[in-house]
């Protein structure tokens, strides 16, 4: 007797209003990573913040978000996703208006580093809700494909709207801003999303924490003193060497413990290690580049905050079109590393490009050209790696590789940005000593930070080739078509078949 099929439930207005309360939360979280960096050279002049010390307006977010992001995915799936949503919410808005009234840079710095923890519970905590919430084939593909155009435009979003709140308000504002935009996201997320939570008791890798977060903080912290006392100075030649000791405890414990924070089995993947690799490296030099241009463009061509945001924009329009109109169409088609080699070597390009900007170089012949390798060298990377993080991953480590890929960008982000900065201060200090003859004249000044953003953009460039060489060698993954028919024969054998892409 045949059986009718049942339709599939009809769209629940519920779910769709839920949806727009967590993309809010996940808008903020993204728009925080930009929002600031038009407002830095601003900041820096009222908090009195040192050239060596203004990465840390920065790092302070990235590493706290970066260190805690796999925890703060577990604490939401045992503790429930949205209770750790609304707690996240209301500690992030916190943050941020602590980090507005800040009169001296330690406040700043602390208030910046709460939001980074707070972020690592939320971000979690929203994309879980998303997947839980959405559970019908077609309406999650919508669902997602709407989460992934807020986290694409967040940035420029947030790189205008920095400029705008620097320019006619106050750079407090960038921070402030957060507040109501959390606030809207709590009342409307307690009254429309359902709790989950995942059975079973909850063991949370707190030594693993510790030591990461304890690592972390002192190589970056050692990266940021070698401007002021050299690599060759007893402090930060400790530093480093603690900050190494604690990594490999951390590993250590890792390889010990029932329920790690980060497997070891998952980045002893080839392919997932390349995955890592290179959206860590591809951070380094993002990063590096939207605080050298934004200094440039401001300090060294007289930019508004708002027309430095506008400046910005080209690159975000190249990501944009190098991932969806190009590395999304090759993904099935060519092996991994086919895309993210190349994306490299742009990326690459687009920082060595700083070597050809001086002072009165146009905007189109200097700044565009640079953001646009920087972009499109991005938008090849992101996808692929994104997708590959995953791969061949066993169903129960699904949660903790996507967390970790995450992670690697937001690590990678940190400590980029210190050695880059530091980089780039000391070049400027030689730069100024070598022509003290010539006086402290403005001239000058703005010749001596070009010189010290156009080296880092060398080291940076240096870093990502060696990282390209690597990955040639390391991410030997075949294109998914082989793939596929390889992990079909193994599961003949029992195996289950894990494909590379979705």
């Amino acid at each position: 007797m045949a059986t009718t099929k049942a339709p599939p439930p009809p769209a629940d207005s519920r779910r769709w209003a839920a949806l727009f309360f967590i993309g809010l939360a996940q808008l903020m979280i993204v728009l925080d990573g930009t929002v600031v960096n038009i407002a830095l050279p601003s900041l820096q002049r009222d908090l009195g913040i040192s050239d060596g010390d203004r990465q840390w307006v920065i790092t302070a977010y990235t590493l706290a978000f970066g260190s805690l992001l796999l925890l703060g995915g577990r604490i939401a799936d045992h503790t429930g996703r949205k209770r750790t949503f609304l707690i996240g919410l209301l500690g992030f808005a916190g943050a941020s208006a602590l980090g507005g009234a800040a009169d001296n840079f330690e406040m700043l710095l602390c208030a910046r580093a709460l939001q980074g923890g707070f972020a690592a519970l939320l971000g979690p905590s929203a994309l879980s809700l998303v997947t839980v919430t959405f559970t019908q084939p077609k309406e999650r593909a919508k669902a997602f494909g709407i989460w992934g155009a807020i986290t694409a435009v967040g940035g420029a979003i947030g790189l205008l709207a920095g400029g705008a709140l620097t320019d006619y308000l106050d750079w407090r504002w960038c921070l402030y801003v957060s507040v109501p935009i959390a606030l809207i996201a709590v009342v409307g997320g307690y009254a429309l999303l359902p709790e989950s939570r995942r059975e079973g008791t909850a063991r949370f890798d707190i030594p693993g924490v510790l030591l990461v977060t304890g690592g972390l903080i002192a190589i970056v912290y050692a990266t940021g003193r070698a401007e002021s006392d050299g690599w060759a100075s007893a402090e930060v030649i400790g530093l480093l060497a603690a900050g190494a000791v604690l990594l490999a405890a951390f590993a250590f414990v890792e390889s010990r413990v029932s329920q790690p924070m980060l497997p070891p089995r998952l980045i002893a993947n080839r392919t997932r290690g390349g995955a890592y690799l290179s959206v860590g490296l591809a951070m380094v030099a993002m990063f590096g580049a939207f605080l050298f241009m934004t200094y440039y463009l401001q300090a060294v061509k007289g930019y508004s905050p708002i027309r430095t945001g506008v400046a910005f924009l080209p690159m975000t329009v190249a990501v944009l079109m190098s991932a969806g109109g190009l590395a999304t169409r090759l993904l099935p088609k060519v092996p991994p590393r086919m895309l993210i080699v190349p994306g490299m070597l742009l990326i690459a390009a687009g920082m060595l490009w700083l070597r050809t900007m001086e002072t009165d170089t146009a905007y189109v012949k200097g700044v565009l050209v640079s953001g646009l390798l920087l972009g499109f060298g991005t938008g090849m990377i992101m996808p692929v790696a994104f997708n590959y993080a995953t791969h061949g991953v066993d169903r129960r480590d699904a949660g903790v590789a996507s967390a970790s890929v995450n992670t690697a960008q937001q690590i990678s982000s940190s400590i980029g940005t210190a050695l880059l900065n530091t980089i780039a201060t000391s070049a400027t200090a030689t730069y100024l000593a070598s022509h003290a003859t010539q006086g402290h004249s403005p001239a000058v000044a703005k010749k001596a930070m070009l010189e010290g953003f156009a080296t880092a953009g060398t080291w940076a460039a240096g870093i990502l080739l060696v990282g390209a060489l690597v990955v040639v060698v390391l991410m030997n993954t075949p294109r998914p078509e082989h793939q596929a028919v390889t992990e079909s024969a193994e599961s003949a054998g029992g195996a289950e078949p894990v494909l590379a892409h979705p």
